[in-house]
């Protein structure tokens, strides 16, 4: 009976590690992803929508929908953006379409915490200086295109 109840506990304790871990993603990510709740509130008061997918905050449309396609760093716009744990795009389409990028991003968030942002920053404005595109030669962004195409050639 003892060591029965010892294997239970070593089961049951191997399962809340991954959940720990999880808890603590969200935690070290939360000053970002407080911004990005931001974005979904507004995006709701907005006549915008919100879904959670995966653990995953997402946002779309309404105001922050019209801002995304005006971003202002980006000519075009950006059809959707990582804040932490919260991702807000211009329409429920877009996100699902951007899905598997914007999970890299959320895994960097879990990664970088309140450091991301300015780690984000600090390669696009090496990319600058080295006079090559800050976004797409931005090692985060490399990184979530790499995983992307990766992912899309397993599924086809």
């Amino acid at each position: 009976m003892i060591a029965r109840s010892s294997k239970l506990r070593v089961r049951m304790a191997s399962h809340a590690l991954p959940l720990l871990l999880r808890l603590l993603q969200y935690v070290w990510a939360l000053p970002n992803t407080l911004i990005g709740l931001l974005l979904v509130v507004l995006a709701l008061l907005t006549r915008g929508g919100a879904q959670v997918i995966d653990g995953v905050v997402e946002g779309y449309g309404g105001l922050v929908g019209w801002a995304l396609r005006r971003h202002p760093l980006i000519r075009g716009g950006v059809a959707a953006m990582t804040l932490g744990h919260v991702v807000v795009g211009i329409d429920r389409d877009r996100l699902a379409r951007t899905r598997i990028h914007e999970r890299v991003h959320v895994a960097q968030y879990g990664r970088w915490g309140p450091f991301f942002l300015p780690a984000y920053g600090a390669s696009s404005l090496l990319c600058v200086v080295r006079k090559k595109d800050p976004y797409m030669d931005n090692v985060f962004e490399m990184e979530a295109y790499a995983v992307e195409r990766e992912r899309k050639a397993r599924l086809t």
